[in-house]
């Protein structure tokens, strides 16, 4: 693999993505939330990336895989299906990689 097949992940080289989760999802607060796509591959499949969440709670419902590392510290695998909800008591900022599959790609 060359450096040229590389991708640097650097904030500073992706605009930002703002956005809310929706109003019937939250729970309390104003979980305002930007995320830095740093990559997603050619199927749309795949991504990486830097989010950042605001104090509040909101249900989620997830459909795809996801890695992510808390800055914090913590790192987690939340698995497809899982459903429940997000909590952020202190502003926070996370490494993600996630992975959704294609109906196509679940037929095997």
């Amino acid at each position: 693999m060359t450096h040229a097949s590389l991708l640097l992940l650097d904030d500073a080289d992706f605009a930002p993505e703002h956005y809310m989760p929706p109003v019937e999802k939250i729970l309390h607060g104003q979980p305002s939330q930007t995320v830095w796509m740093h990559y997603s591959d050619p199927t749309g499949q795949f991504h990486v990336g830097v989010w950042r969440g605001e104090i509040g709670k909101w249900h989620i419902r997830y459909t795809e895989e996801e890695w992510c590392e808390l800055l914090a510290g913590e790192s987690v695998v939340i698995p497809r299906g899982f459903v429940g909800t997000w909590e952020v008591l202190q502003p926070t900022t996370k490494r993600f990689v996630i992975y959704e599959r294609s109906d196509a790609s679940e037929k095997g």
